[in-house]
């Protein structure tokens, strides 16, 4: 196993949160709500953070907004926790990004999956290795959600960049992960369950040591008593917490997830934490749906 990176490795192997990006009434970014947010899960406990990541609806915001959430992430982590800044799009886009992030004291960037309709597996590893090469002092964690990808291209990047240290994988399918896992170097990479808590249990039973989560905006305390039973390999308490939270988790799921965001910007908005807003293509949630979110906001001890 590397001996490099240490402080970033051990960040990786931890609730990984991603933050929302809250929206004022005129719809640009609410920057104080942005930081009261960030300052919640600093005070929760949380030490891992990655702005700008699908919770953050990165797709959603402009180039400039995403410099803006790195940029305030920054100022207000200060040395509190460690910064994974989600990076992505063309490849200069992302690198300028990448670069931006370690300009800013980052010690980290998380490669968003490349979004195009036609990604070859070599293509994958050039696109990677492209980003890696740009900013060989930072840890680089791939953002894997193709189930078609094989371990041996993650080991294949690696051998040329040795700074991608973790990969947040993403594909629903505890089998296959724990394949791509021990193909790609089970010992080689911090492995992220990057579909959260409901997805954690099993992947820590396969390899995983972290995992992300957007319900950690809601309640941190919660995600935290998940990641303490999977330490210690109490399944039994980390499947209490995964029944606490499951149907909170099924609600972001439904519609082939759909309302990830709405339904944990809904939550923080039935707590008076920050307004519903979310920008197309996801929406708000209907009125009709709205009080069995904010049910169980309350319900949990935050």
């Amino acid at each position: 196993m590397t001996t490099t990176f240490e402080t970033q490795r051990a960040a990786l192997a931890d609730v990984v949160a991603i933050p929302v990006t809250p929206f004022a009434e005129d719809g640009a970014v609410e920057q104080d709500a942005y930081r009261a947010l960030l300052r919640r899960l600093l005070d929760g406990g949380v030490r891992t953070l990655t702005p700008n990541g699908n919770t953050g609806e990165f797709y959603a915001l402009t180039p400039e907004e995403r410099r803006l959430v790195t940029e305030l992430t920054m100022e207000e982590v200060g040395d509190r926790a460690v910064v994974l800044v989600g990076v992505g799009h063309d490849v200069p886009t992302a690198v300028a990004s990448a670069r931006h992030a370690r300009d800013l004291g980052a010690a980290m960037v998380m490669v968003h999956q490349p979004v195009h309709p036609y990604v070859s597996q070599n293509g994958w590893v050039d696109y990677h290795r492209s980003v890696a090469e740009a900013v060989p002092e930072l840890g680089v964690v791939p953002y894997i959600r193709n189930a078609q990808l094989e371990g041996a291209r993650l080991a294949e990047l690696a051998d040329v960049c040795p700074n991608v240290i973790g990969v947040k994988y993403a594909v629903p399918d505890a089998a296959r992960f724990a394949g791509f896992a021990r193909d790609a170097g089970l010992e080689r990479f911090v492995w992220v369950a990057g579909l959260a808590e409901p997805y954690a249990p099993s992947y820590f039973s396969a390899g995983a040591t972290g995992f992300t989560s957007g319900l950690v905006n809601v309640a941190p305390a919660v995600s935290l008593n998940m990641i303490e039973a999977l330490r210690s390999g109490d399944y039994a308490a980390a499947m209490k917490v995964w029944e606490q939270i499951r149907r909170f988790e099924e609600l972001r799921a439904a519609d082939a997830s759909a309302n990830n965001v709405t339904v944990v910007k809904e939550a923080l908005a039935a707590l008076g934490l920050c307004r519903r807003d979310v920008r197309p293509p996801s929406r708000p949630l209907p009125e009709s749906e709205r009080a069995e979110v904010a049910a169980i906001a309350a319900g949990w001890s935050i």
